[in-house]
């Protein structure tokens, strides 16, 4: 049997303002375009899966990047999951809901509870349940995040005497092994299970979701990833993305790689060099070591997502830059982003210790993720940590617009 897990599509995300012609051609509406790359991949995988004709279809949570999404994203999702019912019309779709899928409101119904109208179709979203396929001699048991974020559950045990018995969650695995593999918070807001909880050995597969990055904690148990790079910080998420079939018989997971938006982060430099006694780098020769960092790109930057850090750059300095051509390269790019850094205070004390330094970006992040205790329930902790990326950014950008649409805040 040939198990398809896909997991965190955040079907509706968008980002960076810049809008493309969609499947209706130039003449039809326009859409966000990062909101059209996860969609695109969401079709590309689909598309794989029919291919494959998988017998059982998981998706592990956060179908939706919001858990009030467009009108838009809830018609892609429903079209997509229809047409994958009527290519493979007796494999059954066990969706659990996300974080991003959960309203935190008891009295506020799930947008994916719709998707239940297709056919074979289950939707599980609240509480914790066991999906009984007698045909394939299959149970699964289903953990959507708001059962795993009140709390440990202790041990979770297996409740069938089916022979194929699976489970599904969307949480933070902990442990000393899986801690060191994930090596990062992907996204705040996830409920956390201990390893020891999971107890693996006494499951034929473990399908996990809320991860970004496609990772194998166990020998069954893999980490999806998400379909394309929707995280609050995507510069830690570089590498492929796509999703995961597990073959029952062979015992064996294999990573199905999907076409996604291209993305270059260029080597990084310093504007301060300890050459003479130390100065700043000349305008000029910051012009040129960032045109030669461009120009390296295979392929050009055209249509990508790029990223430069430039450290120790004071602000009268990063106003003498050639902001024509960064201009250029903004109009190129599907989103380029200079980041410049400002300097760090160095220690009067040759080979004196230093702390090393943080973006004013990393240190909201990591405050606001983390250091920080919300002082009320309502506050969506990912979501002001999403906000205060954008701004700054916005910030620091000589585009800046003072007009900023920030969406729906629930």
């Amino acid at each position: 049997m040939i198990v398809a897990h896909l997991a965190d599509l955040h079907l509706g995300y968008r980002a960076y303002h810049r809008l493309v012609a969609g499947p209706e051609g130039e003449n039809g509406p326009r859409y966000n375009a990062r909101e059209r790359d996860v969609s695109l991949a969401f079709h590309a995988a689909l598309d794989r899966i029919i291919e494959l004709r998988a017998d059982l279809v998981i998706v592990a949570g956060d179908v939706f990047h919001t858990v009030r999404p467009s009108n838009a994203a809830i018609a892609d999702a429903f079209r997509q999951f229809a047409r994958l019912h009527a290519a493979l019309p007796d494999t059954p779709i066990a969706i659990i809901a996300g974080n991003h899928d959960s309203p935190r409101a008891l009295e506020t119904g799930s947008i994916l509870t719709l998707l239940q109208e297709i056919p074979h179709v289950t939707v599980v979203d609240r509480e914790a349940r066991v999906l009984e396929y007698p045909r394939l001699d299959t149970a699964v048991m289903c953990l959507p995040h708001s059962v795993l974020a009140g709390g440990s559950l202790g041990e979770i045990e297996p409740t069938t005497d089916a022979r194929t018995r699976i489970l599904v969650m969307h949480a933070t695995v902990r442990g000393e092994a899986v801690d060191r593999m994930l090596g990062y918070v992907s996204e705040f807001g996830g409920a956390q299970i201990d390893m020891s909880d999971i107890r693996v050995e006494r499951w034929d597969y473990v399908a996990l979701g809320h991860y970004h990055i496609a990772t194998q904690c166990a020998p069954n148990m893999w980490y999806a990833g998400a379909i394309e790079r929707t995280s609050t910080n995507i510069w830690i998420e570089t590498g492929p993305k796509g999703f995961v079939t597990w073959d029952t018989k062979q015992r064996q997971g294999t990573f199905h790689v999907l076409p996604t938006r291209p993305i270059a982060e260029l080597p990084r430099f310093s504007a301060w060099t300890s050459q003479d006694g130390g100065r700043y780098l000349e305008p000029s020769w910051i012009d040129t070591r960032i045109r030669d960092r461009v120009e390296r790109v295979p392929g050009g930057i055209d249509g990508r997502i790029v990223r430069l850090v430039i450290d120790d750059m004071p602000r009268d300095l990063f106003r003498d830059l050639d902001h024509r051509r960064l201009r250029e390269y903004r109009a190129r790019a599907l989103h380029f982003h200079l980041d410049a850094r400002r300097p760090v205070r160095r220690p009067l004390v040759p080979n004196a210790a230093i702390r090393p330094a943080q973006s004013l970006e990393e240190e909201a992040t990591a405050f606001l993720g983390e250091v920080w205790q919300p002082s009320s329930g309502d506050i969506q902790r990912e979501r002001l940590v999403s906000l205060a990326r954008m701004y700054l950014e916005r910030a620091g950008s000589d585009e800046a617009d003072p007009l900023v649409d920030i969406g729906d805040p629930d």
